[in-house]
């Protein structure tokens, strides 16, 4: 069978999944999964007790979360190297470095001002609180990272890989939250504008919108996520 993406909307982390799943080529579908409905039913725990996306059903039919566990997984199927280096290279080091920074406290930056938005009962105090917190945080790790780019068009070298994936799918958080303009940090800005130009991005996007776009061929369609609960769920 071919694996199986559930990518989540609203403006999910996934998308940046998608986007290298375009880039790999190789056969995927995918299931699309409302992250303020469906994901929190509790049917999803099926797939994953902790309510979240993404998830990958295997081509062996088993469900594997979180997003450095997927990479790692598409890391190594990633036979013509279109999506990664040579595991012993410079490039793969320098790929795994930038990949674990956006993954941990690069996205991690975001937590309070998700909290404060996603609030069950809105306490205007706190969430005043986690907003400024949690801008205080974005804005200093985008300076970490504006300072940890280097010469080459993309993040490991001269074509997009999973740490390009994983940080398109995040990055666009900046203006969701209205954190700050994202021109402040030029050398990432720029970075962005390349990313958001490639079809596998705009695909993914489209794709995360309810579009039907017309990829590079390598989805075979989405499955329903009740149907994949109940072929996969545990």
């Amino acid at each position: 069978m071919e694996p199986i993406l559930l990518y989540g909307f609203p403006a999910g982390s996934s998308m940046g999944l998608v986007a290298a799943l375009e880039w790999l080529g190789r056969p995927y579908r995918l299931s699309r999964v409302d992250m303020l409905g469906e994901m929190r039913e509790p049917s999803y725990a099926r797939l994953n007790a902790r309510h979240e996306t993404p998830v990958l059903i295997t081509d062996e039919g088993r469900a594997l979360s979180e997003t450095m566990a997927i990479a790692a997984h598409l890391e190594a199927r990633d036979d013509e190297r279109r999506i990664s280096f040579d595991p012993r290279s410079r490039e793969a080091d320098r790929m795994h470095q930038m990949l674990a920074f956006i993954n941990t406290g690069f996205t991690a930056a975001f937590t309070p001002l998700w909290v404060a938005l996603e609030m069950a009962e809105p306490d205007p105090q706190q969430q005043a609180a986690l907003r400024r917190f949690g801008r205080e945080r974005v804005i200093e790790r985008h300076d970490k990272l504006e300072a940890m780019l280097g010469g080459t068009p993309f993040l490991a070298g001269d074509k997009p890989t999973l740490a390009d994936g994983v940080l398109i799918g995040v990055a666009r958080w900046l203006e969701f939250h209205q954190v700050a303009e994202r021109g402040r940090w030029p050398r990432l800005d720029a970075l962005r504008a390349r990313l958001e130009a490639d079809p596998a991005v705009r695909y993914a996007l489209a794709i995360e919108d309810g579009e039907t776009p017309a990829g590079s061929g390598a989805c075979l369609g989405q499955v329903p996520l009740a149907e994949v609960i109940r072929r996969y769920g545990t």
